[in-house]
């Protein structure tokens, strides 16, 4: 029997999803979460086999829930379930050591075989949305820059990021410039939009 955990914020989605996968003679829910930070906690306290992660969870976003997994319940394998279809998302889960990404709209049956496929070793990524990010260019950014144009398009103002990641103000209107710089952008809501479109935020 797969054990199975899903994290998701929608109660709808996630009940549907619940009683779905329990029909399959090979499944079983053993947990179920709502915020991603409650991830780590419930899988290091259930095991599950396999762990269904959203990208846009309250509290902790699902890629970084998802990194935390791969090194702290090394035995829990990771599927990301979005309806997040960038190709700079799925670079950002391959680079989080996911072992699946799939896709909201795919079939049921589709997503019981990827579970069966990460629980057995495998790793399952949408063909169509692969090939994409195969055709896309690598983000240009740095990770800090990511986190600074992050906290920007959340809404912090210049004196707030700098104190949340201990630099100067000077600093981070340095990092917005080269970051509009670096996106050909005409300022930093076009910079939040072409990285957003892109998948890197």
């Amino acid at each position: 029997m797969i054990k199975v955990m899903l994290a998701e914020d929608m109660h709808m989605v996630r009940g549907a999803l619940v009683a779905l996968l329990n029909l399959e003679p090979d499944i079983k829910v053993v947990a179920e979460v709502s915020s991603g930070t409650d991830i780590l906690p419930t899988a290091t306290k259930h095991r599950p086999h396999v762990a269904i992660i959203d990208i846009d969870l309250p509290g902790k976003d699902g890629l970084t829930a998802a990194a935390e997994l791969h090194d702290r319940v090394p035995g829990t394998r990771t599927l990301i379930l979005t309806g997040i279809d960038r190709p700079g998302t799925l670079r950002r889960a391959l680079a989080a050591k996911v072992s699946g990404f799939v896709l909201k709209d795919a079939p049921p049956a589709e997503l019981a075989d990827a579970i069966r496929q990460v629980a057995a070793g495998h790793r399952v990524v949408d063909s169509h949305l692969a090939l994409a990010a195969l055709d896309t260019a690598d983000c240009p950014l740095t990770g800090r820059e990511i986190e600074v144009l992050r906290l920007t398009a959340e809404g912090l103002e210049v004196s707030e990021i700098a104190a949340k990641v201990f630099l100067s103000a000077g600093t981070v209107r340095n990092y917005l410039t080269m970051i509009i710089n670096k996106l050909n952008a005409k300022n930093r809501v076009d910079a939040i939009r072409i990285a957003n479109a892109a998948g890197w935020l």
